[in-house]
């Protein structure tokens, strides 16, 4: 009998202690504002990103590592700006080619009429 009086006291001394404090948590206290999901974009939007960015760039580490879209974002747009001016060396390059080549056969024709005595009179006035 000893044992359920007790328990009985034991339960009760407990329901007042949950009933103060839920009674007293809830009085008042607002919650604190929440941190925002997702950090400053630390890539410049005006303008094409260069070597220094991409090793400035720090991604934010959440509860399972980074956040995967963020991440997904970045490497997305690394990507598309670097087949981007992948695309236009490949231009400026065969650009290249053609002037060069342009100016070698422009070059050899001015060899050719020099070799023949119709250039202008350079060879004379060396000699």
């Amino acid at each position: 009998m000893v044992v359920f009086w007790f328990l009985l006291i034991a339960l009760v001394v407990v329901v007042a202690a949950v009933a103060l404090f839920v009674a007293g948590g809830g009085s008042g206290a607002a919650l604190p504002e929440a941190a925002a999901d997702r950090t400053v974009w630390p890539l410049p939007a005006d303008r094409p990103m260069a070597r220094a960015d991409v090793d400035t760039l720090r991604l934010p580490v959440a509860l399972r590592g980074y956040r995967m879209a963020e991440t997904d974002e970045a490497l997305d747009r690394l990507g598309a700006e670097l087949a981007e001016r992948d695309a236009r060396i490949a231009e400026l390059e065969a650009a290249l080619a053609g002037a060069q080549a342009a100016a070698m056969g422009g070059a050899q024709q001015a060899k050719g009429r020099a070799g023949s005595g119709e250039g202008d009179d350079e060879g004379e006035k060396k000699a």
